[in-house]
């Protein structure tokens, strides 16, 4: 039995890369198209667009692998039924359960090397692929044009126009409230250099304080001030949640919540991400009903069919996301509750055909 396991297990590995090479470029094509859009804005050419897509790559392919478990599973088995090896497996003892556990384990192994792609190679180089359109549209990566990045604490509000690079800020607004809730002291800063986590430099500074008497301010050159957030986390406000490694996402979701900020927007990205691993392992055992009866109605039709379910999980899934963000719904059961229903089914499939 070992030796017709790796013989499905390879079988496999074949179709994914089939799904994946089809799927893929398509994908990476449309993001092509839209970024030769903004060619000749600013310093971006189409050189840039090509490199843009190129360093997204990986966070396509890891958007686009419970898609690729489903087609590549339905293809692999598909292949063997047309060429009536299915059959023969079956009539050799194997049963659908059986054939379902090594599709199981190589499942398994996508989701180690998509776990590893998700942490350690995608995250940073869509950060960089962002930075290097943002710098040659002369875009700002805050939180939109004239928003700049927000942030606080219990007592204190935090504004920044714009960061201008991992050590530098500008148009810098912090702003200090008593126990009683009322503005006690606010600071204007033009320009700020990030010396250490725990150390900034304000340039041109405005202090303004408030208090009985009236309001009294003064300006100043350069202060030190402590920030209540280090580098890292002002790095993090700057990017948009599913470009943040699982690590970074679980330490800012956590930050967010001993601040008493809101966030559920990157607590559903975080669960999101073990969403997608769990939809995974789902489509490649759903697959296997469309690759059983791949025979009798052909192969391209039980793609076609293979394809609209995967176009349904996904709206399934957006769908979900969004009215679990709007209705403030518990963020683990909003992006695991697809891929548990999708299990549910493959379990009772392969209950009826065992």
């Amino acid at each position: 039995m070992k030796t017709v396991d790796r013989y499905l297990a390879r079988q496999i590995f074949i179709g994914l890369l089939i799904a994946t090479a089809v799927l893929l470029p398509l994908l990476s094509f449309f993001d092509l198209l839209d970024q030769l859009d903004a060619v000749g804005q600013g310093t971006y050419q189409v050189k840039d667009a090509f490199v843009y897509v190129l360093l997204l790559m990986p966070r396509r392919f890891l958007q686009l692998v419970p898609f690729i478990a489903l087609l590549g599973n339905v293809t692999a088995l598909g292949r063997l039924a047309m060429h009536h090896e299915l059959i023969s497996l079956r009539a050799a003892g194997l049963s659908p359960v059986r054939i379902s556990l090594t599709s199981l384990r190589v499942g398994l192994f996508l989701l180690l090397f998509t776990a590893v792609l998700e942490q350690f190679v995608a995250p940073d180089l869509q950060q960089n692929a962002q930075l290097r359109r943002s710098a040659a549209l002369e875009q700002s990566m805050g939180l939109g044009r004239d928003l700049g990045i927000w942030s606080r604490d219990k007592r204190n509000i935090l504004r920044i126009g714009a960061m201008e690079h991992a050590s530098s800020a500008s148009n810098i607004e912090i702003m200090h409230f008593g126990t009683d809730g009322f503005l006690q002291s606010y600071i204007y800063a033009l320009r700020a250099d990030i010396i250490a986590a725990d150390k900034w430099r304000l340039f041109d500074v405005t202090r303004k304080t408030f208090d009985d008497q009236g309001v009294e301010s003064d300006r100043s050159g350069p202060m030190i001030w402590k920030p209540f957030l280090d580098t890292g986390q002002i790095g993090t406000l700057t990017k948009p949640p599913e470009s943040l490694s699982p690590v970074e996402l679980f330490n800012h979701v956590r930050f967010l919540r001993a601040t008493g900020q809101d966030a559920e927007a990157y607590a559903l990205a975080l669960w999101r991400k073990a969403g997608s691993g769990l939809n995974t392992i789902a489509m490649m055992l759903l697959s296997l009903p469309f690759a059983f009866g791949s025979v009798r109605s052909g192969l391209g039709g039980r793609l076609v069919l293979a394809s609209l379910t995967g176009i349904g999980v996904y709206l399934l899934d957006l769908i979900a996301s969004n009215i679990g963000l709007l209705l403030n719904l518990n963020p683990a059961v909003v992006a695991l509750s697809p891929g548990a229903v999708l299990l549910m089914l493959a379990w009772l499939w392969l209950r009826r055909v065992h």
